[in-house]
């Protein structure tokens, strides 16, 4: 590695760190205004088991994926990222500006098939077993289900042909969208902000009850995949979270990707009815 590639490196390494230091600042912004304005009101039972248990996930989660390298993946894709689609472009606002849309466009296509494929949505359900809606739930990830993620974009890398630093960069943004469209919070004209990003009432629908209306809007920053390939859906959702599915703290989060509603429904059918 010669010097100019160690001083883009450390740039690249610099730029990360504060683009994450605003992520979290805006974390606990919004994590302030749904307080002081939220959009749907939960119990105070409900919100804390669901704020304790995603953060606790949040940490967990961090500590296992450094304790397996998983970020070593991205080493070995940066290897091979100089063969890809946009190899050939010079780094600049355009490739920047095409890789963002290629990204985003790579993680709604691995949003929906988690939901249509019970192999992954196993993990990914978890995820959707929150009761509440809130910041911190864009936190709460089973552990599987983002190391299969990271295989993802490490084939990304390699298929578009951008270097690994890039795609954390792009990351951290989405990680702030993330935030912000889980945020329990009122949006001004969010019915024109919604035609062009994913907002929290496009994302609230996501979270329904009701896998008809869940099994919708998979999009994480721009709104017009969804246009695109007939996935968006303008709604209410009557409630939150998951049926069968529930977990009041980390171990319960865990173990539930272990049970599927197939299994959980034939275990069910085993037990003595009551009288009526």
């Amino acid at each position: 590695m010669n010097e100019t590639e160690i001083v883009a490196k450390s740039g690249g390494l610099i730029f990360n760190e504060m683009l994450f230091g605003l992520a979290i600042l805006a974390f606990f912004f919004l994590l302030a205004l749904e307080k002081k304005r939220p959009f749907l009101t939960f119990s105070t039972k409900t919100y804390k088991e669901s704020f304790v248990t995603n953060t606790t996930a949040f940490i967990i989660n961090n500590v296992i994926l450094t304790t397996l390298r998983a970020s070593s993946l991205f080493l070995v894709a940066q290897q091979f990222s100089t063969y890809g689609l946009l190899s050939g472009l010079s780094d600049g606002p355009i490739k920047w500006v095409l890789a963002f849309a290629f990204f985003d466009l790579a993680i709604y296509i691995w949003h929906y098939f988690s939901h249509k494929y019970e192999a992954l949505w196993r993990f990914h359900k978890i995820h959707h077993s929150d009761k509440s809606f809130n910041v911190s739930t864009g936190f709460r990830f089973h552990v599987f289900d983002l190391l299969l993620e990271i295989v993802y974009k490490c084939a990304f890398v390699v298929i578009i042909g951008v270097n690994a630093y890039l795609v954390l960069s792009i990351e951290i943004i989405e990680l702030f969208f993330i935030f912000f469209h889980h945020a329990n919070i009122r949006i001004k004209s969010e019915d024109v902000v919604s035609k062009f990003i994913i907002t929290p009432s496009l994302h609230r629908t996501h979270h329904s009850t009701l896998r008809s209306e869940h099994d919708s809007n998979y999009g994480i920053v721009l709104a017009f995949w969804d246009r695109i390939f007939g996935t968006r859906k303008e709604l209410v959702p009557a409630n939150i979270g998951l049926d069968l599915i529930e977990a009041e703290n980390f171990v319960q989060l865990f173990s539930l990707a272990f049970l599927t509603e197939r299994n959980f429904m034939k275990l069910r059918s085993l037990l003595p009815k009551g009288k009526k």
